[in-house]
């Protein structure tokens, strides 16, 4: 646990009495304004505390300075890749994205006895094999045009709108809107442009934009959330854009990442899109993963995290002692953190054995924020089998069609979309 939960324990006290005796009339205001100056005043204290030297160091902001940082590597992966192979491999990415994410996220960040007690009522296998056939709050809002129904099986009639997929397109749109030179401040143009709203990191980022700050400062004004995995989970369309390029993945996930993250928050973008292009052309998960991490600082905390937990992966028992390791190594670290939830993504993909549906399932069962890492993973392995290796339960029932919170673009077409991407790849 956090070495301040005391703080959230005593926080959470506070709060109960303010409403107690605000109920009875008592005269709380005052004593509310107090607290909420002290807290405004520790908030600033906190952000302006300097980052270890080491680490500055070893964890740049520059791209040119993580260039300087990685490990030697291929930069650009050699192997047969004909425009059909692309376009399976294209399908089965995209799908398997899809297919991670709408099985995780009614249960986002549910504990794994949660997850387990829902299994039993539905009476379903656990770790899932198939989408979740009910859910305790079926109508619950998701992302302002889905509710967690369209996430269920029998009950799924497209892609449901979701922040895992919906930037994977918007990356998509910035492709076609400005071409491979895009900028941080492009990005930025159009996430005012589409973004109707965003969670943590993203949020932060577009309210600042909105303010009329400049993107690349966007992201560090009053963030506490740069190294959460938000920037993570936007990595896909570069890679699909680049596949076989890692370095030109990476470079364009960093652009993309700049605005919102700084440090692992952006290392994880890069790693996972170059990785992800890596899948491309390689018939081994692991082996894209271990030529993801050539893009990012060798140094750097998500590096030595992921070179554990492919250390760890072949000695696992079971996706229980992978989520156990992952738990005492990161105690205290949040849910939604890059570096914890990278490594359940490793285990994931380890435990997985190219079979998409054991991965994704233990991938989910793992837990933390698991639409996320379910998501990755399920790019990530069906860039590697392609479309044929992607069993049909988990993408017939999306019926070609993907939804998006998005402004100005609320429906895809699966095929489109997969077209679009042909159209804005580009080749080394």
């Amino acid at each position: 646990m956090p070495y301040f939960q005391d703080l959230e324990e005593l926080a959470r006290e506070v709060h109960a009495w303010a409403d107690l005796r605000h109920e009875q009339g008592g005269a709380t205001a005052p004593v509310v304004a107090r607290l909420r100056r002290a807290l405004k005043q520790a908030r600033q204290e906190l952000a302006r505390l300097p980052v270890d030297r080491a680490l500055q160091t070893a964890e740049p902001d520059g791209l040119e300075a993580i260039r300087r940082l990685r490990p030697e590597g291929p930069r650009i992966v050699t192997g047969r890749l004909t425009d059909a192979q692309y376009r399976k491999r294209l399908k089965g990415a995209w799908l398997g994205r899809a297919a991670g994410c709408a099985l995780g996220a009614p249960v986002e960040n549910w504990t794994i006895d949660a997850m387990e007690r829902l299994a039993a009522r539905c009476g379903v296998p656990f770790p899932p094999r198939d989408y979740w056939p009910g859910h305790p709050q079926p109508d619950e809002p998701c992302y302002l045009v889905s509710r967690i129904r369209d996430f269920l099986k029998g009950h799924m009639r497209a892609v449901p709108a979701d922040d895992d997929l919906g930037y994977t397109l918007l990356g998509l749109l910035i492709l076609e809107a400005y071409g491979p030179d895009f900028t941080t401040e492009e990005v930025g143009d159009a996430w005012v442009k589409y973004l109707p709203m965003a969670c943590t990191a993203e949020h932060v980022a577009l309210e600042n934009l909105k303010r009329g700050v400049p993107a690349q400062r966007a992201g560090v004004l009053n963030n506490p959330y740069l190294e959460w995995i938000g920037a993570d989970i936007r990595c896909d369309p570069w890679a699909y854009a680049a596949p076989g390029w890692p370095e030109k993945a990476a470079e364009w996930a960093y652009r993309d990442a700049r605005l919102s993250h700084r440090r692992n928050g952006v290392y994880g973008a890069m790693f996972f899109a170059a990785a992800i292009s890596a899948a491309f052309v390689v018939d081994d998960p692991l082996e894209a993963l271990r030529l993801g991490l050539t893009e990012i600082p060798a140094g750097c905390r998500l590096a030595k995290d992921i070179q554990w937990a492919l250390r760890k992966a072949p000695g696992l028992t079971g996706w229980r002692e992978a989520r156990a390791l992952v738990d005492e190594r990161f105690q205290g670290m949040h849910a939604v953190h890059t570096n914890n939830n990278a490594c359940l993504t490793v285990f994931g993909l380890a435990l997985g054995k190219r079979d998409f549906t054991r991965t994704i399932g233990v991938t989910v069962a793992m837990g933390l924020d698991n639409d996320c890492t379910a998501a990755t993973a399920g790019s990530l392995l069906g860039a590697v089998l392609g479309i044929d290796g992607v069993p049909e339960h988990w993408w017939k029932p999306f019926r070609n069609r993907a939804r998006t919170y998005l402004n100005h673009a609320t429906e895809f077409r699966n095929s489109d979309i997969v077209r679009r991407f042909e159209k804005v790849r580009i080749r080394p």
